[in-house]
């Protein structure tokens, strides 16, 4: 006679190996049509769960009710493979990382929007579900306002809208697809935090190089992962350590210890008495600030006293002895919905006579077209040798440029005092922690 509790042991061991079957075939299926996402589909482990709320993933492990899971891949494969892509995209797009002290709820819920927006705009058999006419409207809204429908810009558009609880059950009804419990790891693991998140921008930054690298032989469906993908990479430095990325190499007068040799020099020194074989080089190449442009948004939006700890701080880091030479090509302008003042900087002491006197000056609307329009006529003019970058302070709300510049740029916020759904793809985002500047 068989032992019942070796027989029930025997079935969900033979579910489990099932189950682990479906989640490898899903996997593999996805790889072969989107073979991009090769190392983010790999990054994770499965892991049977009976408790779990059907599946769900901490960054390491897909956790599953085995029951669950069979009862979904009996209504198709398709289900499957959109529900293991939406976990990758949950972890490609850090959204258990970025949460910070925005409300669960409609945070839970705007992820799940962005993943299956992603998701429903690939138009592959392995994952092709024809939307419903309820999401497809709810997509049309949301697109009306976002350029691309990241999870940071539709949970503020939820927070605008101020959803009624039937509302809000309903939406989150029609995107639920997995359990978003085990995206809060335990709290004796806080390392594990840093792990996760620097494993997935990892993997998202590579993904980006592969998708651009493919240029034109990807399809044009995957073009709307791409645009994702470039959002979420916008990287978020130390402030002091983002303003490198401007600096130019130079030669500038200097000894170069780096380069002298101390052996030869004792060496001649000891031979010939006082006469060194090598003296150091009395110039070095370094790599400096030299032309920039800052320029700060002066509308009724924005706050003075942001936009004056603004200058400040980054006067602090511009006047250290390493961050910018002797003499330099700096503009400090402001502009609302036209260019109000363009202060020109070439030395230290300039800088300080303009942070004494500094004061506002615009309080209009707000246009970050016109500003970037007046860069482009002073670089035809030849003011600018080799402008590398231009730092725009703002709060987000105005009208972008379309096009892309030559030179890099960046805008630069400050936590909970901006919105930044409008941010165009090709642009650089530096937050600002409010103890930076306050």
């Amino acid at each position: 006679m068989i032992d019942p509790t070796r027989h029930r042991q025997l079935e969900e061991w033979n579910m489990v190996e099932l189950c682990i079957r479906i989640l490898s075939n899903a996997r593999n299926e996805l790889y072969l049509n989107m073979r991009y996402l090769d190392v983010a589909l790999g990054s994770l482990r499965y892991e049977a769960a009976p408790g779990c709320r059907g599946v769900g993933t901490d960054g390491f492990v897909i956790y599953y009710d085995p029951e669950f899971l069979c009862s979904l891949f009996r209504q198709g494969r398709v289900l499957v493979n959109r529900c293991y892509l939406h976990m990758v995209l949950h972890c490609l797009f850090c959204h258990m990382d970025t949460q910070g002290s925005r409300e669960q709820r409609d945070w839970n819920l705007a992820c799940d929007i962005a993943a299956e927006s992603v998701i429903d705009g690939l138009y592959l058999g392995c994952i092709h579900r024809q939307p419903s006419l309820y999401r497809q409207d709810w997509y049309g809204r949301l697109r009306k306002e976002l350029p691309v429908l990241n999870g940071e810009g539709i949970y503020h558009i939820l927070k605008k809208m101020n959803l009624q609880d039937k509302q809000r059950e309903r939406l989150a009804a029609e995107f639920y697809v997995d359990d978003h419990g085990y995206w809060e790891l335990p709290d004796e693991e806080p390392k594990l935090s840093v792990v996760r998140q620097n494993q997935w921008d990892n993997n998202r930054e590579r993904l980006q190089t592969e998708m651009e690298t493919m240029g034109n032989q990807q399809d044009e469906d995957s073009q709307s992962l791409l645009e994702h993908v470039q959002v979420e990479n916008r990287e978020r430095y130390d402030y002091r350590e983002f303003l490198k990325k401007f600096s130019v190499l130079r030669e500038e007068q200097q000894v170069d210890l780096d380069s002298f040799d101390y052996v030869f020099y004792t060496y001649g020194m000891s031979l010939y008495g006082n006469m060194p074989l090598i003296e150091p080089m009395e110039s070095r190449e370094v790599s400096r600030i030299q032309d920039f442009v800052i320029v700060i948004d002066t509308s009724m939006s924005c706050s003075g006293e942001l936009v004056r700890r603004f200058l400040e701080e980054t006067y602090d880091v511009l006047c250290e002895a390493d961050s910018y030479f002797r003499k330099v090509n700096i503009h400090i302008i402001q502009c609302d919905e036209k260019v109000r003042q363009d202060q020109r900087i070439t030395c230290r002491e300039e800088m300080e006579a303009y942070m004494a006197d500094f004061s506002i000056i615009g309080q209009g609307g707000t246009d970050f077209r016109p500003a970037f329009e007046y860069v482009d006529d002073m670089m035809a003019r030849g003011e600018f040798h080799r402008l590398r970058g231009l730092l725009y302070f703002t709060d987000g709300e105005g009208i972008y440029p379309m096009k892309r510049r030559l030179y890099d740029t960046a805008f630069v916020f400050v936590r909970d005092s901006y919105t930044d759904i409008s941010v165009p793809a090709w642009a650089m985002k530096v937050i600002l922690e409010p103890e930076q500047i306050l």
